[in-house]
């Protein structure tokens, strides 16, 4: 999308917000700069002051911006409060059968389609449409607590972004007290979900003729002889007793992802690669999994070297976000209770920046409008209803808020 003119009136609802996010094509390969420098100047046309933080290249930015308490010392007044917290990124449409142009709204009957609707641009519309009245209460002198806005770069990808702007507040020695995260929930309250940790391993064979296989290491049979294991592994842990039976998957997982080797079907293959991820419950980590893969390898390591030594495999960490938990949460969790239409508390296997939130000390719960069901698929689609639901409860946190 070309760069916006930044006299042009900004929305003031939420619909006409997200219209204007999804036209920012911020799939997480490109730069999401066109809409932070938007949302910039949105905010400092309010009078507020949006702090960015930039990735190493400064291709891309996080962007934090608060609507201070009115009634304390300048350090109290940017403390405290609750978070609202949002990626920008989006995932791709390459290979999705869209019935419209993903990037740019369309609404027909009760439903706003395009990518990012409901992952993650409705809450974060909801949550920008509310800015002004936040401020207004701000200088009025009845905002008692702060309003704060999050929004990241990279989540699709690793949650890369979250972490230098987490990092930016500890240096700046803010501190909110919570933080909403507005994934999709379809406006139910979660209040933890599943760690991710993505592997990479190499197996490094070596090549020989398929007539002469005892000359050779085959890199693809060796490969697979570690994911057998790692598949019983697998089964072991889902019938191990480290359960929880709110989550959807009541126990930790592996799974294989992606797998390439070999160059011809006569030639012993040298090198095979896969990866595989371990989407873990919150009371476990990778030291339940990591030491007994290692194990394995090193035992297939020997049985290599003893016809090569320069074979073996090798594996190595690609990604790992950390598990939301809910054990710091439960004051939160009653004032999100008494906000939405459901008190009931949910866990889901999917992971966020809000275990990022977590770890950094600020409790944290996801709620946001739309289906996780509907997220990265073609003609991705927010209800209007849950956008009114988002609005109403965003507005009843400002209330929070007042005193």
């Amino acid at each position: 999308m070309t760069s916006l003119n930044q006299t042009t009136l900004y929305p003031s609802n939420s619909i006409e917000w997200l219209k204007r996010l999804i036209g920012f094509d911020t799939v997480s390969r490109h730069s999401n700069l066109a809409l932070i420098e938007d949302v910039q100047a949105y905010c400092e046309s309010l009078g507020l002051s949006p702090v960015l933080t930039f990735n190493e290249d400064s291709s891309k930015a996080n962007l934090f911006v608060t609507v201070a308490a009115s009634n304390d010392s300048e350090q109290q007044t940017t403390s405290g409060g609750i978070v609202l917290s949002g990626h920008t990124d989006v995932v791709p449409v390459e290979g999705q059968d869209w019935d419209s142009d993903p990037f740019e709204a369309v609404i027909r009957g009760d439903k706003l389609y395009g990518r990012g609707a409901c992952d993650m641009k409705g809450f974060i519309a909801s949550a920008l449409s509310l800015l002004p009245k936040a401020e207004a209460l701000s200088k009025q002198g009845s905002l008692t607590k702060p309003l704060h806005l999050a929004l990241s770069f990279d989540e699709e990808v690793g949650c890369l972004g979250a972490p230098l702007m987490l990092e930016d507040l500890k240096q700046r020695g803010i501190r909110p007290d919570y933080c909403i995260v507005g994934e999709p929930s379809s406006m139910k309250m979660v209040i933890a979900h599943k760690g991710i940790s993505v592997f990479r391993c190499a197996v490094h064979g070596k090549s020989a003729h398929s007539s002469l296989t005892h000359q050779g290491v085959n890199a693809i049979s060796y490969a697979a002889k570690l994911i057998g294991f790692i598949d019983e592994l697998a089964g072991q842990l889902a019938e191990s007793d480290q359960v929880d039976p709110l989550f959807d998957v009541p126990y930790s997982t592996l799974s294989i992802g992606t797998i390439q080797g070999g160059t011809a079907t006569n030639i012993v293959p040298n090198l095979c690669e896969f990866t595989f991820d371990y989407r873990n419950l919150p009371t476990m980590g990778t030291a339940d999994i990591l030491p007994a893969i290692k194990q394995k390898i090193g035992e297939l390591n020997q049985q290599m070297q003893q016809v090569d030594g320069n074979t073996g495999i090798e594996i190595e960490q690609l990604e790992s976000v950390p598990a939301m938990t809910d054990s710091e949460s439960e004051t939160l969790q009653e004032l999100i209770a008494g906000l939405v239409n459901s008190s009931a508390r949910h866990k889901v296997a999917y992971a966020t920046e809000g275990g990022q939130f977590t770890n950094a000390g600020i409790p944290t719960v996801i709620c946001g409008p739309g289906s996780i069901e509907q997220a990265h698929k073609a003609n991705e689609f927010v209800e209007l209803d849950q956008m009114a639901e988002c609005d109403v409860f965003l507005d009843k946190v400002l209330g929070s808020l007042q005193g």
